[in-house]
């Protein structure tokens, strides 16, 4: 008999660590992968209305160390080597066409611009090359049917430029590779001429119309594109943990964040419908989401999956089947296996959500 109840005790501790213990094989994960993911990781998950979630990793090597003291160095800061946190901010690449997207959705929303408005209406440099029957939903979509430049090297160019017309300049002297609507290629372009168009129409920065439709009423305080001559909306941006999930939370709740309506439904509907149909030519897309589909500012992944990863590892996600979104704030260039690795993680992290 006391060996019976002895067992049962066992038992029950063990049951009862467990169940205080959710999550532990996503600690587990993120533990054993930060050295490989840039020596720092930070995974913030929200459900619910609250972060059900938040766990960070530093486990930076001499190396990784030295590389964020050079990045530091370029922009003439001083070097960031402790923890992430849900504060912590930093570039996040191609996370950021989520955030242009929605931006323009908002005036889709009030009637200024529509999705099939052709980009020669506002922009005439592109008519004279060529190129003015590409409509603003080929920009959100990657399917201007441009041949644009390599992405690094794209952003490099474009950095170097005194102003957003100068910008669409450069745009305009690219060679045509389709018809628009009829190749997808992952790049900068679209949205770059997508900016350039809400630029045209309001006389304001892209910043500042990011500032005043985005990121200030979703009280995205530490998002912004820069201040530099000329806005990059396909990969300029540097956010937080905690910011980006309040975007996230906006995409998840059908447009609402707090009670206040920032994005129709029929657009955040229309964000996340496969624009990749079986008759357009796939002429590039990242490794980390080779054969996965593709709306407005993000890829589409089925069974309610939508994402927007960045080049340097950063990775933000909606479940909209389980109720639930997630960011992970990474910074690496390595992309090798990064498919597999998000997969595991969101698999474990799938786990976990009741």
């Amino acid at each position: 008999m006391k060996k019976i109840v002895l067992l049962l005790m066992v038992l029950f501790a063990f049951g009862a660590a467990y169940a205080q213990q959710p999550f532990s094989q996503v600690d587990h994960w993120l533990d054993a992968h930060a050295s490989e993911m840039g020596g720092r990781l930070i995974l913030v998950v929200y459900k619910d209305g609250k972060v059900i979630y938040s766990h960070a990793v530093n486990e930076m090597n001499g190396r990784q160390q030295i590389l964020v003291r050079l990045i530091a160095k370029r922009k003439g800061a001083e070097p960031d080597l402790g923890d992430y946190t849900e504060t912590t901010k930093q570039p996040i690449a191609s996370c950021s066409k989520w955030l242009s997207a929605a931006l323009v959705m908002t005036f889709v929303d009030e009637g200024k611009i529509r999705l099939n408005d052709t980009v020669g209406k506002f922009l005439p440099v592109l008519s004279k090359n060529g190129k003015g029957g590409i409509t603003i939903g080929d920009c959100l979509s990657h399917m201007t049917g441009i041949l644009s430049p390599d992405l690094k090297e794209d952003l490099k160019e474009k950095r170097q430029a005194n102003n957003m017309d100068e910008v669409i300049n450069q745009i305009g002297g690219y060679p045509i590779e389709g018809l628009p609507g009829t190749v997808f290629r992952y790049s900068n372009t679209g949205l770059q001429i997508a900016g350039a168009i809400l630029e045209k129409i309001t006389g304001k920065r892209f910043e500042t119309l990011f500032a005043e439709r985005i990121a200030g009423p979703l009280g995205m305080k530490n998002t912004d594109f820069g201040y530099s001559a000329v806005a990059l909306p396909a990969g300029g941006a540097s956010s937080t943990p905690e910011d980006y999930i309040h975007f996230l939370t906006m995409i998840l709740n059908k447009g609402i964040f707090h009670g206040k309506r920032i994005l129709s439904e029929k657009s955040i509907d229309a964000m996340q419908v496969n624009r990749i149909t079986p008759d357009v030519k796939v002429a590039y897309t990242p490794a980390e989401v080779t054969g996965v589909g593709y709306g407005y500012g993000e890829w589409i992944m089925g069974s309610g999956l939508v994402s927007s990863p960045g080049l340097f590892g950063s990775y933000p996600w909606i479940d909209n089947r389980k109720g639930y979104c997630a960011f992970l704030m990474a910074f690496y260039l390595k992309s090798d296996g990064r498919q597999e690795k998000y997969a595991e993680l969101r698999k474990l992290v799938d786990e976990q959500i009741r």
